[in-house]
């Protein structure tokens, strides 16, 4: 009898041990949207591009999380096929350099500019984050990559990251490559995560959908997020709207209805604050994961006058003569997060 009591504690004390270190941390960013001013801000006198002074309020946070997200708005096509702005943007790819250095990994590559430049800028995309040391989705290179996403692991976490759009304004998906980018349907979305479900602990899907600068969620992205979350999604990250939107559970699944841009040089108070969410992930020990303290602070872009001196800045950094009123501001936005809802921390 003490020999069965000794092997129970010691089983019962192992699987202790192997979800003891089963966590991981994630931050989110929202839309990269690289308009002329932004990357002309960059250029260099040797004619590379390099953002890192004005994502520099980004290089204490970012590091400290194991997995960080955001959404490559402009497509990253290089500077070869020659630079663009609206309405059909071409990003410097130095700029995903950057993102990188700063620690993001998880990047979704859908949304509806990913056709702005044609096939031809996806496949320079597709082939400049190839290599990256980052898991990226929502675009690919063949039915066959499409239909086999990567899953990776760390902490004992098996995680993966599906990425889908509402349309590419206009622009008609080449008929026989719709693997170029995830425009989504019900079915779609239904097939992908079944699909996959089963393979991973931790499901993270990439929702580019919405109504521009709204700050509520609309009737289409409440139900396509029911539906995410009866197909068991445990995180969707929503952007698109260029502005802030709540967060909200789900059942068990976390749901990010719009982070707003990360960076921009939109006009208005509204498109130039977004938010950055971060989260706990903890593997339990029936073999799910649990999505806990969702936390979100915001983060202003700052620009003069002649859309010049681009730089990111968190609320605290602010006063009244780069934003008036913003203390005011930053009570009203982040009660738009949060909803009144004291699940949702103000704070990363």
């Amino acid at each position: 009898m003490k020999k069965l009591l000794l092997v129970f504690y010691i089983i019962s004390n192992l699987t202790h041990y192997a979800f003891a270190d089963s966590k991981l941390t994630l931050i989110m960013g929202g839309d990269a949207l690289l308009h002329a001013s932004v990357y002309n801000d960059a250029k260099q006198e040797n004619g590379n591009y390099d953002f890192s002074p004005m994502l520099k309020a980004l290089e204490d946070v970012i590091p400290k999380y194991d997995l960080a997200f955001y959404n490559q708005e402009t497509i990253l096509g290089g500077k070869e096929l020659g630079l663009s702005t609206y309405p059909a943007f071409n990003s410097p790819q130095e700029f995903g350099d950057n993102m990188l250095s700063l620690g993001f990994n998880l990047v979704s590559l859908a949304n509806n500019h990913t056709l702005d430049r044609g096939e031809k800028a996806v496949r320079s995309s597709l082939a400049y984050w190839k290599d990256k040391p980052a898991l990226t989705a929502g675009s690919y290179e063949s039915f066959q990559t499409r239909n086999a996403p990567k899953i990776l692991e760390k902490n004992g976490i098996k995680y993966a990251l599906l990425a889908y759009t509402y349309g590419t304004n206009g622009i008609p998906v080449p008929k026989g490559k719709e693997y170029l980018v995830n425009v989504y349907t019900k079915a779609m979305l239904e097939n992908d995560i079944k699909a996959i479900r089963k393979q991973v602990d931790l499901l993270i899907v990439s929702m580019h959908w919405g109504i521009e600068y709204e700050f509520e969620p609309s009737a289409e992205q409440k139900k396509y997020a029911k539906l995410l979350a009866d197909l068991g999604v445990d995180l969707v990250i929503g952007t698109h709207p260029h502005v802030v939107q709540p967060v909200e559970y789900i059942g068990d699944t976390l749901v990010f209805y719009s982070l707003g841009n990360l960076i921009s040089a939109q006009k208005g108070t509204n498109k130039r604050i977004g938010m950055l969410g971060s989260v706990e992930i903890e593997k339990l020990e029936n073999g799910k994961v649990a999505i806990k303290n969702p936390k979100a602070e915001l983060v202003y872009t700052y620009y003069n006058s002649r859309f010049r001196d681009f730089k990111l800045m968190w609320f605290s950094e602010l006063n009244n003569t780069i934003l008036p009123d913003y203390k005011k501001i930053y009570k009203q936005y982040t009660n738009i997060i949060t909803q009144g809802k004291s699940e949702i921390q103000i704070g990363l």
